[in-house]
Parts: structure tokens; sequence; C-alpha cells
């Protein structure tokens, strides 16, 4: 325990106390978000970001030493284990230290080295590799070990065969290996070569290369990806005199009679065994690397597009563009139910705009549409269109592309049939696309994360962790909005803290069968839910209809007795905060001092804090205080842009070089890295993330290639 307290105090600088409160927490099966939201006395209010970092390097800390474990049984049960090698096994401080030590006594399959062996010739191998003899003949030294019994008829085959043991014994070299890998980590470079003249995406990298240090993230995903499609070769290399001068410094011990032939063994080891081995280590360790960034990039992403403010309490138009099969309509009120669908035909080849300007406007009137979500998938830009012109003949609705990534998805799901039963496919993505513009946290929380398609070559990724890292980011957003506890569908509950699949399908059950619940501590009726869940979930459950105000706050129950004290010290009650008569309250909470408060209540200055901030506004949804979506009312064409144009978008998705920007023409522009603001950035993600509203100028823009390049940079005088 203490060694992972003073290894993860010392990599993320962090109080050792913290640390150790940390690992306690989530040995004993707290979630991250409750550590987050209601342990922060305990870890030194760390948020769940960085609990997430310390929970994953704490489980790669403990399987590295799970491992080492294993491989010190494994070559004790050999009865080779030394002093020596036990004290370098037990430093090491990755897997590929520790692997690089095992190599000599892992299982093999039967090699060359092996073979040589089985004749006899590790005695010739030893004598060569001791370098001890300066005179003398190497031929007439390798005559003593002829056997024909065994296979060995000249000395060029006992030679031949010594060299093969020592070739392996080099390769088995941990130091050798260490010292190679930092070698092309250092000075290697990526390279890459087309494997077909086609013309492809992937021209750019058809002759490319860059040293492995700098290469970016996105470059070893797009080679890779090349690779596995047959477009390109590529490889890691490093200069091969480098190479041997390394293996060379540690073998060649003296100057002997052997010198040449060991170092030519050296260089049949490093071509043959080497070469094959690292190359292979340092590809999978930058593929490693860019899957991290690329996930991390996801997340990066995600958060802020399930965090996009909700269009709250307004009948929404869900469009869902397509030609030939016509365009799907759902109507869905301000909570979201459905009021009436319908198919319409505005978009080629049908072309009935007439008619489906009629049907359309005749909804809105009927229903008092006030918002329109149109699908961004095929047959977008001309419903856009078709939109835009029709409500210029209905006030007061506006409309906003939605991304409709997943839509598809989850319509063809079991959860979309078992939601609408009675609705198509392609009507229940209508539907899906109206609710993510109404509320995008619940509707998008239904549809696998990969899916929504926010971020970088999420389908090359390893699937386990990535589905690991965006499950976090999904349950973090939940938790920090909240969940109402009666209206909630089982894939929102399910991402409550402490909750899973089977646990959410109970609590929607047992609300159907006995109706709302009327308390938060009512939920403990649900079947499977105990007393640990309980304390899980509770702070994240919202419950307007309860007679307790603080069941439709963030204020965990465990604090409720330090919230009604907290109150009557401050000259207030319940009935006040149901009121929204806290005008004052932080007032007198500074006058009277958080920390005499802190010690009257029994809890800590971080609990305070965010009791009054709880208090101060019950049911509160945080995502009320973030800027509103962009509703549009008109529509351009990338026909219309000219360089200088000052136009107002949408942050659509984030990556390594850049952000892709919706001005309202269909086709998203490109802001490069290099143009998003005056000062060097090392990342995009530090000035803007998905669903801000940026003002961009067009530098320029290619109709047929369909690229728009944009700056956020102010223009100069």
């Amino acid at each position: 325990m203490q060694k992972y307290i003073d290894r993860l105090s010392y990599e993320f600088k962090i109080k050792p106390s913290h640390t150790e409160n940390v690992i306690k927490l989530i040995d004993e099966g707290n979630t991250i978000p409750f550590i987050a939201r209601y342990r922060k006395e305990l870890t030194g209010s760390m948020d769940d970001q960085l609990l997430r970092e310390v929970a994953d390097r704490l489980t790669y800390l403990r399987g590295l030493d799970k491992r080492r474990e294993e491989i010190i049984d494994s070559i004790t049960n050999q009865g080779k284990m030394t002093d020596e090698l036990l004290a370098q096994i037990t430093d090491a401080q990755t897997l590929a230290e520790l692997e690089d030590l095992y190599r000599p006594y892992k299982p093999k399959r039967r090699t060359r080295g092996m073979i040589a062996r089985e004749k006899g010739l590790e005695p010739l191998a030893a004598i060569i590799i001791a370098q001890e003899l300066k005179t003398g003949d190497i031929e007439k030294i390798a005559t003593e070990y002829i056997d024909a019994e065994k296979g060995v008829e000249s000395a060029e085959q006992a030679l031949a065969g010594a060299s093969d043991i020592i070739a392996e014994d080099i390769s088995d070299n941990a130091e050798i290996r260490k010292k190679l890998r930092e070698l092309f980590m250092k000075k290697g470079t990526v390279e890459s070569k087309a494997a077909k003249e086609d013309d492809s995406v992937y021209r750019i990298y058809y002759d490319f290369s860059e040293p492995v240090c700098s290469i970016q993230s996105h470059r070893i995903l797009a080679i890779n990806r090349g690779e596995k499609e047959g477009f390109l070769k590529a490889s890691v290399t490093a200069d091969h005199g480098d190479a041997l001068h390394i293996i060379f410094s540690e073998v060649i011990t003296s100057e002997s009679i052997f010198e040449q032939f060991i170092k030519t063994a050296a260089e049949d080891s490093y071509d043959r065994l080497i070469y094959p081995s690292v190359e292979r280590e340092i590809r999978n360790t930058l593929t490693d690397t860019a899957s991290e960034q690329a996930i991390k990039m996801f997340s990066l992403n995600l958060k802020p597009l399930l965090m996009q403010p909700p269009v709250k309490n307004k009948v929404t138009m869900g469009f869902d563009p397509a030609y030939r099969t016509g365009c799907k309509i759902a109507v869905v009120d301000g909570t979201g139910k459905v009021l009436d669908t319908t198919v319409v035909y505005p978009t080629p080849p049908h072309n009935k705009t007439d008619e489906a300007k009629r049907i359309l406007t005749a909804l809105i009137k009927k229903h008092k549409i006030e918002a329109i979500a149109i699908g961004n998938g095929t047959a977008s830009k001309e419903s856009e269109i078709f939109v835009a012109e029709m409500i210029k003949e209905t006030p007061g609705v506006s409309y906003m592309v939605v991304n409709e990534a997943g839509a598809s998805v989850y319509s063809a799901s079991k959860l979309g049939a078992l939601e609408f039963p009675d609705y198509d496919v392609s009507l229940r993505s209508a539907v899906s696309i109206a609710r993510r513009l109404q509320d995008p946290l619940a509707e998008l929380v239904k549809i696998d994360p990969k899916s929504i398609g926010v971020g970088q070559y999420q389908h090359d990724m390893p699937q386990a962790r990535l589905d690991e890292a965006l499950g976090g980011v999904v349950e973090d957003c939940v938790n920090s909005v909240g969940v109402d506890l009666n209206t909630a569908s089982a894939p929102l509950l399910a991402r409550v803290a402490g909750f899973n699949g089977t646990i959410a399908k109970n609590v929607v059950a047992y609300r159907e069968e006995n109706g709302a619940f009327i308390s938060r501590a009512a939920i403990k009726k649900v079947p499977k839910l105990g007393e640990k869940t309980f304390t899980q979930c509770a702070g994240f459950l919202r419950v307007a209809e309860s007679k307790n105000i603080l069941d439709n706050t963030s204020v965990h129950p465990e604090s409720y007795d330090a919230a009604k004290l907290l109150l009557e010290q401050c000259g207030y009650t319940l009935s006040d905060v149901a009121a929204n008569k806290l005008d004052e309250l932080k007032a007198r909470v500074e006058k009277i001092g958080e920390k005499v408060l802190a010690e009257k209540c029994g809890v800590g200055v971080p609990t305070v804090q965010d009791i009054v901030s709880a208090l101060q506004k019950p049911g509160r949804d945080p995502r009320d205080e973030l800027p509103p979506p962009l509703l549009r009312s008109d529509v351009m064409d990338m026909n219309d842009l000219k360089p200088g144009m000052t136009l107002r978008g949408t942050v659509r998705n984030v990556i390594d070089f850049g952000a892709f920007v919706d001005i309202g023409v269909h086709q998203d522009g490109l802001v490069h890295i290099s143009e998003i603001c005056d000062k060097f950035i090392r990342h995009p993600s530090e000035i803007v993330k998905v669903g801000d509203v940026v003002d961009v100028t067009v530098l320029s823009c290619d109709v047929e290639k369909k690229r728009i390049s944009l700056t956020m940079k102010k223009p100069k005088n």
C-alpha cells in the first residue's frame, strides 16, 4: 500500500494523505462520481478526471506487481533465480523492463539456439563469448566439438551453432534491448511507402518519414489504418551503425581472436531477432500512445457534446432528411412526448415542396412548434434550405442542424423498439433528433458513445479501453447534472453512480407499478437496491415531488442534518429554500465564517460550500449556465462564402490539428490550430470545445473539394 501511495503522490503531485484516502475509497467500492462530489475533504477536492487517472494508474501498478510475482515464481521454479536477477526484477518500473528480464527464462518454441545447445555447442559459445584467448585458430578450437551423432559434422557447423547461441543470448540481454529501445525512441524514424499506386486519402503517406520522437498521434493512426487497408507499408527504422555500436559496446569486452566472430553474431542477432522485435514494440508503443491521445480527445469532445444546454419546454419538430424515401417528421412536446408524425417529400427526386410546406406549416400551427431539429445526414442541405424558406412564413420558429450520428443505431436497437414499438425505424430517428435538441444528454446516453461520432479513429481503438474511458465521461456528465428519479429512462438511470442496468430496470418497473417516488428514501424499496447502492446514488437523484426540498438538490442525505443546521445558523428554514428566499445566504455564511459553520455542522469546508450552492438553486441544471445553442432562421450556400466574411458558428469537433466549425452552410469549416488564436498552443482543446459558439473569418473556400478554411484570429487593423 505505502509504495503505491508514494508513487502516485509523486507522479500526480498530490498529498500522500489524499492519495491514501483515494486508494481506500476505491478499494471500498465507492464510485468516482461519489468520491469526487461527496468526499472532497478526504481527497483534497480532486475532480472526477484526476480521480480516474489516479485509479487507472493504480490499476496499472497493481497489474505490474502481479506480473512481477508471476515472473519471480516462474524463474524460481526453474531453479535459475539469483540475488542479482531478483533485485533487477524488483526494481523494474515498466512492463517492458519486466518482460525483457524474463525473456531468457520464458518458455519458447524450438529455436536455432536451442537446437545448437542440444548438439552440445554451448561450451564452445561460452569460450568464444569469454574472449580470453588472444592467439590461436578459431576453427581448430571448433573441431573439438564435432560430433556426427549429434549432427555436428564440421568445424563450420560447430561455429554456426555457437553463433546461433551467442545471437540468442544477445537478443535476450535486457540491458541491450533497453538501450536499443531508447535509440529508436530518440533517434528512430517512422516511414511509410505506397503498397499500391491507387489514389487514396493516404496519398500524403506514400513517401513519408518523420522522427519517432515528434510524430503526431493522428499520423500514427492514419498510417496504421492505411496499412490495414492495404494502401501503405510502414516501418520504424534507426541507424544500423548506431544500433550495432550499442550491441558491440555491451558484448565486446576485450581484444581477442573472437572479436570479428562475435561482431558477426551480434549483427545476425540484431537483424534477425532484435530489430523485428524492437520495431514491433516501438510501433505498439506509438500506437498505444496515439490511441490514448485519441481516446482522451474523444473524451474531451464527448463531454461538452453531452453537456450542451438543453432547449427546454419548447414543442419541437424532429426532421430526419432523406431523398427517395422522404423526410420523416416527428413532433414532440416540451417533455419529449410524441404528439404527431408524418412523412414529406420536399427533396429530390420528388421535389414536392409546396405539399411539404403545407403539411408542416399546419403542424407548426396546430402544435405551436417553436424549434425544428434537422438531422445532418443525407439530404440535410436540401432540407435545411427548405426549412429556412418555410419558416419565413411562420414567425417565432427557428431551426438547428443536429448531429444525428448514432440515431440510426438507436432506432434499430432493442431499446428503440421497446420505447416506440408502433413506429418504424426512420420515425424513431426523427423522434431522437428532436429530443437531441431538447435534452442532448438524456437522448445521447441511449447510444453507444463510439457511435456518437466525435473524435478520431474511434473504431481503431482498443475497444475495452475506449468503452471504459467513454463510459466514465458519460457517468460523470449524468451525475454532474443529476437525474429526475420519476422521469428518467432506464439507460439514463443506469449511468447514475452505484447503479447498473439491472437496478435501473428495476427502478423503472417499480415506478410503473407503484407510481412516482415521493422521496429519495423511497427508492430503497426497489429490489436489489441496498444501503451501499443508496449511499452512492442518492445525491445524484432528484425528486421534485418530495415534501423535503433537499430531495430536489445535490445535498446528500448524509448531510441533511448539516444543511438544516447551516440554515438555522444563518437565520433560514427549509421553507425559505422551497420559496427561493436565500438571496443573502452567501453573505451570511461569509459573515459567520465557513470554518466556523463547518465545525458547528460537523462537516468540512468543501461540504459547506457545496451545501450553500445547492440550497440557493434547488432543482438546478448546471447546463443552464452555459451559452444557449445557436438556433438559425436562414441558410447560406458555400457559393455565398467569400474570403474576409465574418460569421458565427458552433464548434462540432476538436481534433489534434484544429477544430471543425458549423457556420450554417452544411459543410463544416476547418480552423487550423495555427488559426485558433495569436498565442502558441499545444492543442486546440486549450481554447475551444465542442458546442462553443465562436466568431470566425473565412480564409478560403474550395467548393469543388468542399473545403472551407477559417480563422478565429481577430483581424488586424
